[in-house]
């Protein structure tokens, strides 16, 4: 006669090694059908077993069940009652019912409370139970698979939407007003200006001399604006011949022209709902002219090798460092295409117009330049300064960064940039352009005529800069010395 089956926890018996991959839980009253199931399944799986509900349930806050196969009738708790037990405790358990009898209002019971996975048929197979029971615990797998790579997935992409947050921030304060070096009248100006222009749609035509910044003031305007979640795409005209430009901007269908093996996407319907910047406009053709023409009209795209056309919200800025008015006059730039460009023409001064800029730019160069390459310069020796302000700068900003950057590169184990540091071309130059316009004092006496050459300089200075600070930034010293030098030309 067997052995009566254990009527607690402490008496479950667990079959299998605790290595072994799946634990399984067997719940019926009859001692015998117990005994089988546990036979059939120890050899594969950490198999408890139990005789009642109860005992069931306080395994299930205990174990990591991964199936559980329960009676259909029981006493004190039913198969269907067990099974919402399970659901409570272990959601994600296999749930598998054994019956003895086609009880439709319990089965449909189970069905909808219990939801079980697959019914067993008293008397059953152990070679169908085990394969049943196999099929069971790898669909099981999967779906933990699944869940566990979907909430990798999620936490992945809200990861991805803070480093995209903290990117776009970033792109913004890096294209901010307040990254747009300068203090000079002429820079104000185009403060203004940039900071009405941006809150509008309007298009805006930027114009000056190469290496000015007018890529950055382009992207300024864009991140202060309310398209500033928006794309921001950039295209310079002159890079491309007029066929790869017009794919570039206006995207080709397959087979448009050789080499077009799929459809692509153009610039214009990339930054739909945001900003696209022309470098350089005057560099185009007059058939890229028309069609640009055409978009700034209609708001329309038409991709190379298609028929059909496709609206865009975009705003336009371009940029020149042409006189486009020259060019229409020259018949070289449409003039219907000039007047829709220059809704608003804002003109980028060239550096040597606003020479008192030049010793904070040379300082935030210097800056940025001494983190990129690990060095520890602190600053310019007032010959280094006085050089820097005196040069033509025909590459503007771009150039005098570049300039910055190879008197850094070379400086070796000096700690400040001196005259010496410069490249050949700014030694070469005249060191004083902030006596310009200045006459020369009639004085013989050489102490007196510096003393006065010395006071027209500075009120020059103070009268153009509007400060001590910048006048001094002007000139090419410490606001300390400049005081003192005040103090001793008896100076208001």
């Amino acid at each position: 006669m067997a052995p009566e089956p254990p009527t607690n926890i402490e008496g479950a018996r667990q079959g299998g090694a605790d290595e072994r991959p799946f634990k399984v839980l067997l719940v019926d009253d009859e001692v015998a059908i117990l005994e089988s199931l546990e036979l059939t399944l120890s050899e594969d799986y950490t198999v408890f077993a139990v005789d009642n509900g109860r005992d069931g349930v306080q395994i299930l806050r205990e174990e990591d069940i991964d199936l559980v196969i329960v009676d259909q009738v029981m006493p004190e708790m039913s198969g269907t009652e067990f099974l919402e037990k399970v659901i409570e405790h272990r959601p994600a358990a296999v749930r598998m019912m054994l019956t003895g009898y086609a009880d439709i209002n319990s089965i449909v019971r189970a069905i909808n409370d219990g939801r079980i996975y697959r019914y067993i048929q008293k008397p059953w197979e152990p070679d169908e139970l085990r394969l049943d029971v196999k099929r069971a615990l790898e669909n099981y797998r999967l779906n933990a698979e699944n869940t566990e790579l979907a909430a990798a997935l999620a936490v992945a992409n809200e990861k991805l939407r803070a480093e995209n947050l903290f990117l776009r921030r970033e792109v913004e304060r890096q294209y901010s007003f307040d990254q747009i070096i300068g203090s000079s009248q002429a820079m104000q100006r185009v403060f203004d200006v940039m900071e009405k222009v941006a809150q509008t749609d309007a298009t805006v035509l930027l114009s000056g001399e190469t290496g000015t910044g007018k890529d950055m003031v382009a992207r300024a305007v864009h991140y202060a604006g309310q398209r500033k979640d928006a794309r921001f795409v950039a295209q310079n005209c002159g890079a491309l011949p007029d066929t790869l430009l017009e794919s570039e901007l206006f995207g080709h269908k397959r087979g448009a022209f050789t080499g077009a093996h799929q459809d692509k996407k153009g610039l214009f319907e990339i930054a739909d709902g945001g900003t696209i910047f022309l470098d350089e406009i005057g560099e185009t053709e007059p058939g890229m002219q028309v069609r640009l023409l055409r978009v700034l009209q209609d708001g329309e795209i038409r991709p190379l090798g298609s028929s059909d056309s496709r609206k865009v919200d975009v705003r336009i800025i371009a940029a020149t460092n042409k006189d486009l008015r020259a060019e229409v006059k020259e018949g070289r730039f449409r003039e219907d295409l000039f007047y829709r460009l220059r809704v608003v023409e804002l003109e980028i001064p060239p550096l040597r117009e606003r020479r008192e800029d030049i010793p904070t730019l040379a300082h935030h160069f210097l800056d940025i330049t001494n983190e990129k390459m690990n060095r520890k310069l602190h600053g310019f020796t007032n010959a280094a300064m006085d050089r820097l302000t005196a040069h033509g700068w025909s590459g503007n900003v771009r150039e005098l960064e570049n300039e910055i950057q190879r008197a850094v590169a070379l400086a070796g184990d000096e700690e400040t940039i001196s005259e010496v540091m410069l490249s050949e071309e700014l030694r070469r130059a005249a060191p004083a352009a902030s006596g310009e316009g200045i006459s020369m004092p009639d004085e013989r006496d050489l102490n007196l005529a510096v003393d006065i050459l010395k006071r027209r300089m500075i009120e020059q200075a103070i009268e153009e800069t509007g400060s001590k600070t910048r006048a001094a930034e002007r000139l090419g010293i410490p606001r300390q010395s400049l005081q003192k030098m005040m103090k001793r030309l008896d100076m208001d």
